[in-house]
């Protein structure tokens, strides 16, 4: 049995391989071992509209009337979204809105100011 190295996000020693991927069975985290093992984890980059990188902290612009769901309401183009947090997942920024509250978001439907 070969000596695999343990989850870099967990710590897990109960690593296995599959193809050319190692998983761990305790947090489901998947990694290359040709990247490394001390590399961390790997930070996804989000885009806007425009094709502009999006970082934790910015503050955005709604481009597009949204519907929101299991409402009536509509958040509007324009609105101005600060101090975004990125998450993984296919909504991919997370805010808290003036007037609506928490929220989830597209970056596709926003660009940065």
């Amino acid at each position: 049995m070969a000596n695999l190295p343990n989850c870099p996000k967990c710590h897990s020693a109960y690593t296995y391989e599959d193809g050319s991927l190692l998983i761990c069975p305790e947090c489901s985290y998947e990694w290359s071992l040709d990247a490394g093992t001390d590399s961390g984890e790997e930070k996804k980059i989000v885009k806007d509209a425009n094709g502009n990188i999006l970082n934790d902290g910015d503050t955005v612009t709604i481009i597009k009337d949204l519907k929101v769901k299991g409402s009536s309401s509509v958040l509007k183009i324009g609105t101005r979204v600060k101090n975004i947090r990125l998450v993984d997942g296919d909504h991919d920024i997370d805010c808290k809105i003036d007037g609506f509250g928490a929220m989830k978001l597209k970056s596709e439907f926003v660009k940065k100011v």
